[in-house]
């Protein structure tokens, strides 16, 4: 065996080994874990803390530590729950998110498909044209939408966002997509073409099933962004009872220079938890579709 060889047979068997030692663990993995994990946790922590707070403790920092609760209560959450329209907030929320993102997957399967395995003339524009679509800010777009909305009297109803939501959703689930049905071997489509399968079975029974966790990651991109919307949001709906949690949060909890901080960290905890619990249900799947769960 050549020194090369040798060389070579023995970096393959140290492998991970420097990382054995505990002072190498604690330096390149454990302190950057937790500096991550502090990072990601404490805004958490910190709108759990303030949520328990009484205002005594809110205020005065002479005599209390702004990290820790001393006397929790309750307060903040039945101010929120029961002198705003905090439930129906909830309700519009989840009501416009899970139909926009539905409709947008809907539409984004179907572009995608049609991009990806038609193979027509052209089709390399339509996709980088969807793109560029999505790079379009929601600041611009809202002006045009709004003179839609007022013409089709959606003004202040769910259809409102329901309907507006999808113009930025479309562009990034067709585009996530694009690329998850690329990953899909094209001679499974055509060995069913050639038993006689339609392009719709075909999409039906071939594709979707293969494109779970790609379904699953466009899906949950898609319901955060309509979950944490705001400036359509803001501008649609004027009404209290019709608000979702980022506006209603907003513009009911703030009087002027008031700020009222329990209920709104109470608001904004109790508004983050639908997505995280929706992560942590789906987080296999999730990375599954980042890393390409379907090999050739």
């Amino acid at each position: 065996m050549t020194d090369v060889a040798r060389q070579g047979a023995a970096t393959d068997t140290q492998g991970m080994d420097y990382l054995v030692s505990l002072p190498r663990r604690v330096v390149t993995i454990y302190i950057p874990l937790a500096i991550f994990l502090f990072v990601l946790l404490f805004p958490f922590y910190w709108m759990a803390v303030t949520s328990f707070k009484p205002n005594e403790e809110l205020y005065d920092y002479s005599r209390y530590s702004p990290f820790w609760v001393v006397n929790p209560t309750l307060d903040h959450f039945k101010k929120l729950f029961f002198e705003t329209d905090y439930i129906d907030w909830m309700w519009n929320t989840l009501l416009i998110s899970v139909v926009a993102t539905f409709l947008s997957l809907f539409a984004s399967v179907c572009a995608a498909y049609a991009i990806e395995r038609l193979r027509y003339t052209g089709s390399r524009y339509v996709g980088m044209a969807i793109f560029l679509a999505y790079l379009v800010p929601p600041s611009i777009l809202f002006i045009p939408l709004a003179t839609m909305v007022f013409g089709l009297g959606l003004f202040d109803t769910r259809w409102a966002l329901i309907l507006t939501y999808p113009t930025f959703l479309v562009p990034f689930c067709t585009w996530l997509l694009m690329g998850y049905f690329k990953s899909i071997p094209y001679e499974l489509e055509e060995c069913a073409l050639i038993d006689g399968a339609s392009r719709v079975q075909i999409l039906a029974k071939i594709i979707l099933p293969l494109s779970v966790p790609g379904l699953i990651s466009a899906g949950i991109f898609a319901f955060t962004l309509s979950w944490n919307e705001f400036i359509y949001a803001l501008t649609f709906i004027s009404s209290s009872e019709n608000k979702t949690v980022p506006v209603g949060v907003i513009t009911e909890l703030v009087e002027g220079d008031v700020y009222h901080w329990g209920s709104l960290m109470a608001g904004a905890l109790c508004g983050s938890l639908p997505v995280a619990i929706l992560y942590s249900f789906f987080v296999e799947h999730y990375v599954s579709s980042m890393t390409g769960a379907v090999k050739e």
